[in-house]
């Protein structure tokens, strides 16, 4: 089945609001086997709509059209349709009985406004609205199908995984892929693609579909397979292949975060962890205690932007400063080893590092991270080079922190 996906709203085109639904859509129609071979945003105005139908009627089959179907003035979606499929608005009693009753459970007023929003096409499949007052709208012409939807993401996502998807695969026969992602951090695109080409040859033979799925530091693996989840076994045991070969880079599976692995890591062996940080202003310890039971394993951080809080909070040297440079081995040693003293911790880590775009020179230029781990056994360090964009660097030096601790708690090499 082939579709495309209209999105109305003029808050989309000027950039207030990020298109999120179409990202949704996207990856969940993409997984009922329903590929998307087009897009468009429009504002919300008659011609532009209709103008878009009949573009898209020319090629899909099926044609989801989001947003437009609030109360307000400007939200003439609904009556839009109405007039394209020659169908009358009538009052729908099931409908608002329901808006109703969803004003009344939340002690609010229904207006003449809420009211109207149960007028709705004679001539359409009505898709009831549990999490909202706009119903969503389903239409048939020469074969085609047109589903109008509202905007508001959790309404949209509920009404296509609840009703849409349901009925599609019941009245069509719509099959369902199956896909997993790999986890991987510390490597680039193309070196991993030279590193895996046996590999890929294989999955390819094997009728698979690879997909490469970067982000600064961050890299997805994702194998999808058109026959469904029966092919799960044969899935797994590809990545399962790629982990006992690249230890130092897999992570985890199906966007886990780095921190939500490094955490239950640290949970199960009951480590305590502790960060000082100079560069990333204490991100990394905002990541980590951005999940749920964090508490169990972070004890807190130490944020030594400025020289003198090295000395002071995490006993670096004055003489190591001097001599070194605040971005430097010696230094960041210093501070992942004073902080683990400090904090009373098992593990530290520790970053200290050129974020840029101002502050780099010929020996250390904009970019240049050092990164720490203090445990039990001792320190080890690393350095890295990264770019010249400060946001950048901040990120990947807080996803190449957290992995270097997972490697040494590991004992990865």
């Amino acid at each position: 089945m082939k579709a495309g996906v209209i999105t109305i709203g003029d808050e989309l085109l000027i950039g207030q609001t990020v298109n999120a639904n179409l990202a949704w859509l996207g990856k969940e129609l993409g997984n009922a086997g329903i590929s998307i071979y087009k897009s468009t945003t429009i504002c919300d105005l008659e011609k532009d709509i209709i103008d878009a139908l009949d573009d898209y009627l020319k090629e899909a089959d099926l044609i989801i059209v989001t947003g437009g179907l609030g109360p307000t003035n400007d939200d003439i979606t609904k009556e839009t349709l109405s007039k394209y499929f020659n169908s009358d608005l009538e009052l729908n009693t099931q409908v608002l009985a329901r808006i109703r009753k969803y004003f009344e459970s939340r002690g609010k007023e229904m207006l003449d406004s809420n009211i109207q929003q149960a007028m709705l096409p004679k001539d359409a499949l009505v898709i009831d609205n549990r999490h909202g007052t706009a119903s969503g709208m389903w239409f048939e012409r020469r074969g085609k199908i047109i589903i109008s939807l509202p905007g508001v993401p959790y309404e949209m996502q509920a009404l296509i995984t609840e009703e849409v998807l349901p009925r599609l695969k019941a009245s069509y026969g719509v099959k369902g892929k199956y896909y997993q992602t790999l986890m991987l951090q510390g490597i680039g695109e193309s070196f991993l693609a030279e590193k895996i080409e046996d590999w890929e040859n294989r999955i390819y033979e094997e009728g698979l579909h690879l997909a490469y799925l970067p982000s600064p530091g961050v890299i997805k693996l994702r194998l999808t397979s058109d026959k469904g989840p029966k092919e799960a076994p044969k899935i797994k045991a590809y990545f399962e292949e790629l982990e006992k070969r690249f230890p130092e880079f897999v992570y985890g599976m199906n966007d886990e975060t780095i921190f939500e692995v490094v955490g239950e890591l640290l949970k199960s062996k009951h480590i305590s962890l502790g960060t000082i940080e100079s560069c990333t202003g204490g991100g990394i310890a905002r990541s980590f205690v951005a999940f749920p039971g964090s508490s169990v394993f972070f004890q807190g951080g130490l944020i030594t932007y400025s020289n003198d809080l090295k000395m002071k909070l995490a006993k670096v040297s004055p003489e190591s400063l001097e001599k070194y440079g605040a971005v430097s081995e010696e230094v960041v040693k210093e501070m992942a080893l004073g902080g683990r003293k400090v904090l009373g911790v098992d593990y530290t880590i520790a970053v200290t590092g050129v974020a840029g775009p101002d502050g780099g020179s010929d020996e250390k230029p904009v970019g240049t991270v050092w990164i720490a781990i203090a445990s039990p056994e001792g320190v080890v360090a690393e350095h890295f080079l990264f770019g010249e964009n400060r946001g950048r660097n901040i990120e990947q030096t807080e996803l190449y922190a957290v992995n270097l601790l997972r490697k040494t708690i590991l004992n990865i090499k």
